[in-house]
């Protein structure tokens, strides 16, 4: 259920977030916009998840001189960023903020804005988004073409593709 509360922030919300600061349950939280959105942290089964595609990931973003990541502050300030589950890097990524990324890692969760994020992507110049659906079971690939993401049957980047990445996921 989206909330927008206006500044200025109640004690109560500004206690929250406070609090969730401290207990590292904002880890996943993204802004866009200057707008707040308060993620929870993935589920067990999206974590093994993720960990197994990082697995999957390493060997072929090594060949292609990448670094693999899990998640990653993808923008240029606290003000307007995103939170995707992990990345691949070329060797002169950032420390904080990732103004780019070579491919963003988005798994689908129950009422996600995963597909909301590409636009801001593609402004970030992602070269290719892997967004991989557990319920379906399925893996997608794009690439950024002209401005928009695309489907594609092989990354350009890695030589991997959908098909063959769903295939070696162990899915939850």
């Amino acid at each position: 259920m989206p909330t927008v509360v206006l500044d200025p922030l109640p004690a109560e919300i500004a206690a929250l977030l406070e609090r969730r600061r401290r207990w590292g349950a904002d880890t996943h939280d993204e802004v866009w916009d200057g707008v707040l959105h308060m993620t929870p942290a993935p589920s067990h089964a999206h974590a093994v998840l993720n960990a197994a595609l990082t697995a999957l990931l390493r060997e072929p973003a090594a060949a292609a001189g990448l670094t693999v990541t899990d998640a990653f502050n993808l923008g240029d300030s606290k003000e307007d960023f995103r939170v995707p589950d992990g990345g691949l890097h070329r060797p002169d990524a950032a420390e904080m903020w990732h103004p780019t990324a070579a491919l963003v890692l988005e798994i689908v969760s129950p009422g996600d804005e995963t597909r909301q994020k590409l636009p801001f992507y593609a402004a970030h110049h992602v070269d290719e988004v892997l967004i991989v659906d557990p319920q379906q079971r399925k893996a997608d690939w794009l690439a950024l073409d002209d401005g928009q993401y695309r489907p594609i049957e092989r990354s350009g980047l890695i030589e991997l593709g959908p098909a063959e990445l769903a295939g070696q996921i162990d899915w939850p």
